[in-house]
């Protein structure tokens, strides 16, 4: 399931670090956490939809990814984020 523009947009623009920043982790992993709780509303409707579900865990693990990346490279930008999104740890 995409983010539609507006929605993307707006998550870039609160965590960019400057005018065209897509990449930095921050702004993936807000990006990535969008779209779980997505997925996660749509699955409280469609219990059975595994070809998703799949998906969901590969979107999970990507996440994690990035945000043992940044906690190892910058700690401070990890907390920052991990507090401004409300994400556990």
């Amino acid at each position: 399931m995409a983010l539609d523009r507006e929605t993307k947009n707006k998550i870039i623009s609160g965590l960019s670090h400057h005018k065209k920043d897509t990449g930095s982790p921050e702004v993936q992993i807000a990006l990535f956490t969008e779209r779980i709780e997505k997925l996660t509303k749509h699955f409280q409707k469609q219990k059975k939809d595994y070809g998703s579900r799949r998906g969901l865990l590969i979107l999970i693990g990507r996440r994690r990814k990035l945000l043992n990346y940044l906690k190892r490279e910058n700690p401070a930008r990890y907390e920052k984020l991990i507090a401004k999104l409300g994400l556990r740890k």
